[in-house]
């Protein structure tokens, strides 16, 4: 086996998932993230997939084309008077008032009619098309993301982490690490389950691995494993400081994913790419209930889709991390016009894709689809393409993460066009210069027996130092006050605490803050 191809069918986090409060996450390395993608910001994006590809016509509702959308769908439309309109034309799903609050707020923008030229019905290709970010006659195999991480990081995943990176390029909330972070030599992305539970894997007993190719995968095997444990510490360190600031609906698998995303998020982690999942749209039958059209397996899954952006927007917005994060949904297709005979809808084309967040150019980009009559729809057809999808990941590389036009053409597609579906902001509280700013903290010696000495630098700010437990909970508050600039040094006195694992976490003014993992010995 070729190391390139047991890189990808070995990867630690399909094999051996971790996980975050019962959900699986993924994520492998990460850094401040390189220039190609992230530059010196300290922007996250984060990607929901709806497996299964969602009926757009079921979600956002073209008013102007009721009337033929009736007609081709009898058993399933839902009456006018039960959707939920936004603009004149657009009405939403009636379960979804919790995103239609976030676009009361200005903060979703509709993309309508979003596909590629010559759709692939097919589940498990359209899935490679839309992860992979290419043509759908373009095998390459390769993730949208991965590719623009490997601009900067050819040798990965040899050398980390690292002191410059020591947190994971993405993280997918799940049992599996997602496509679109792969690269040329591994995957960027690393699957976890629950942030504050990652237990070590065990990396063998260090003995020297023979001079033979099974030799060469053992070795790069136990690199993974060093990888994972080490990405793990730093994770398990966030999300011990971390916090959320409101309640997240429990019932909801979404909700609790996004919660554990907010959490990362709030800690300090500098992971710049999470990937979340919600499957059960490939409703082919009973995507409705006879008769009750606003019930059905389609309304549970937008009623959970909206509640859980819901509330994930509200804590990063409650917590200030709002201008730091954008959202944005997609699905490998939309469904076919006409509904079938079993209360379902078949596999389409296009669809609407969603971006939420402070930062979105917020509203509607497109025309509602057009709906034919009677006479006029095939019972094959889908909804035609407006947008080029890829259009809207470079659109998002070039305003998010400071990608040149060039690059994006060339990990993207040369026909490459500018979409404003971001309006990018700066928050409120920090400067450009500020936000530029590494903090770095030393703990040494760390392991520690009785003492460890943390030393920083900062601005003449308010400072606060602060030691955790592994619950988070606060064990001592080493500095509360305003520090002159420069480098500073306080020594941590920990005999009286027993063995195990703790956190440091310093907080600036400005609201940067930086934690780490703390490890008492017997």
């Amino acid at each position: 086996m070729k190391r390139r191809q047991f890189l990808k069918t070995t990867s630690l986090a399909a094999s051996v998932p971790v996980f975050i409060n019962g959900m699986a996450v993924s994520a492998m390395a990460n850094s401040n993230i390189f220039s190609a993608i992230n530059g010196d910001s300290d922007r996250v994006l984060v990607l929901i997939q709806l497996n299964g590809g969602n009926d757009g016509l079921n979600m956002v509702v073209p008013l102007d084309q009721y009337d033929n959308l009736a007609n081709l769908r009898s058993n399933l439309i839902i009456p006018e008077s039960n959707l939920l309109e936004v603009e004149d034309t657009m009405s939403f799903h009636p379960n979804m008032t919790g995103l239609k609050s976030v676009y009361d707020n200005g903060q979703l923008t509709v993309v309508q009619s979003v596909g590629y030229p010559s759709q692939n019905r097919s589940h498990f290709r359209s899935t490679d098309i839309w992860t992979n970010g290419v043509a759908s006659d373009d095998f390459t195999t390769t993730g949208w993301l991965g590719r623009n991480f490997d601009v900067d990081t050819p040798s990965f995943p040899v050398g980390f982490p690292n002191e410059d990176c020591p947190d994971p390029f993405a993280i997918a909330v799940g049992s599996q690490i997602s496509q679109t972070c792969q690269g040329l030599n591994g995957n960027y992305s690393m699957a976890i389950n629950d942030p504050t539970d990652l237990n070590p894997l065990a990396s063998g007993n260090g003995d020297t691995v023979p001079s033979t190719p099974y030799g060469d995968e053992l070795a790069f095997l136990r690199l993974a494993i060093e990888q994972a444990n080490a990405y793990g510490d730093v994770i398990t360190a966030a999300a011990a400081v971390g916090t959320n600031m409101v309640d997240y609906p429990e019932d909801n698998a979404l909700a609790q994913k996004l919660k554990n995303v907010a959490l990362m998020i709030s800690g300090g982690l500098q992971t710049k790419v999470y990937v979340v999942s919600l499957g059960g749209f490939d409703t082919h039958a009973d995507q409705v209930v006879d008769g009750e059209t606003t019930t059905g397996e389609h309304a549970v899954l937008m009623a959970t889709l909206s509640s859980a952006i819901q509330a994930f927007q509200a804590d990063l917005d409650a917590q200030e991390l709002d201008k730091r994060v954008v959202g944005m949904t997609f699905s490998e297709f939309g469904r076919r016009i006409r509904s079938n005979g079993s209360l379902g809808t078949d596999h389409g084309d296009a669809a609407p894709l969603l971006l939420f967040g402070s930062c979105v150019n917020a509203g509607v980009i497109g025309d509602n689809p057009v709906i034919g009559t009677e006479d006029e729809v095939d019972v094959s057809q889908g909804v035609d393409m407006q947008f080029n999808f890829r259009n809207i990941y470079g659109s998002i590389l070039m305003d998010w993460f400071e990608v040149e036009e060039s690059t994006v053409q060339n990990v993207l597609f040369p026909e490459f066009e500018y979409l404003p579906v971001l309006n990018p902001c700066l928050p409120d509280n920090t400067s450009e210069a500020i936000r530029k700013e590494t903090i770095t903290v030393v703990a040494a010696p760390n392991p520690f027996s009785n003492e460890t000495t943390l030393s920083f630098t900062c601005q003449h700010e308010h400072i606060q130092l602060r030691i955790l437990n592994s619950l988070g909970q606060e064990v001592e508050v080493l500095i509360d006050k305003t520090l002159s600039a420069g480098s500073h040094s306080i020594t941590f006195d920990g005999k009286k605490l027993a063995a195990g694992s703790y956190y440091y976490q310093l907080k600036l003014e400005n609201g940067q803050q930086k934690s780490g993992l703390l490890t008492r010995l017997r």
